[in-house]
């Protein structure tokens, strides 16, 4: 858990880097869009994205940029593998690596993804581009490590959960202990009462008998 935990802080750094150079990334898809003129239909699959890179980019800065996209992708991809090793999980966690696998299909279609509060991805764009364009490519990666969060966050209280409660056999006590502790209770009880009996019978043995009052004749007296 610790190693899942570790490598999406990693990607989330990348993942920072890349998205202060969200402007960059929309012009380099404008550039290769023009190249490939492909200016009317949305950006709305990684392979779209790779092909754009592969054969249509003229530019380092727009290869670059397109490149760090495509890496963070795959680093994520990489991620839902181990995922599924860590912890088998129920429901609940198959369903989120499903969620993710999905997203991360090279030949999905992400056109109507939309990344929401507290993303901002969305309203950097123009209305135009937003609607129409590129709206669901800069919403792909902050949905899938918002999912991905969401999943260790489950699988870290169902683990402690687990362990808090633990195996039965941990908590009850096995038959021997429990004849064991009985016999230790009726040996204690017994000898407390043998210790009573032994002080009883000494205040017997030693207890002066009480003195009576001399007889005296009925009448008064002076005391």
């Amino acid at each position: 858990m610790d190693e899942v935990v570790e490598t999406l802080r990693k990607i989330e750094q990348n993942y920072k880097l890349f998205q202060q150079q969200q402007f960059t990334f929309i012009r380099a898809l404008e550039h290769t869009r023009e190249e490939a003129h492909d200016l009317i239909k949305p950006v709305s699959s990684i392979v779209q994205v790779q092909c754009y890179k592969d054969h249509h980019c003229y530019n380092s800065t727009d290869r670059r940029i397109l490149n760090m996209f495509i890496s963070i992708c795959n680093d994520l991809r990489n991620l839902c593998q181990k995922l599924e090793k860590v912890h088998p999980g129920d429901s609940v966690t198959k369903g989120l690596v499903e969620k993710c696998k999905v997203l991360l299909n090279d030949s999905n279609d992400f056109t109507a993804l939309r990344a929401t509060y507290p993303h901002g991805v969305v309203n950097y764009l123009s209305l135009e581009e937003a609607k129409h364009r590129y709206g669901g490519v800069v919403s792909l990666i902050p949905i899938v490590i918002d999912t991905m969060r969401e999943w260790i966050t489950y699988s870290k209280r169902n683990v402690l959960y687990v362990v808090s409660h633990g195996p039965a056999t941990c908590e009850k006590e096995t038959p021997t202990v429990r004849h064991l502790a009985s016999q230790t209770s009726i040996s204690n009880k017994n000898a407390v009462q043998l210790q009573e009996k032994d002080f009883q019978k000494y205040l017997a043995a030693n207890q002066r008998p009480q003195q009576k009052a001399p007889w005296r004749p009925p009448g008064k007296h002076p005391y």
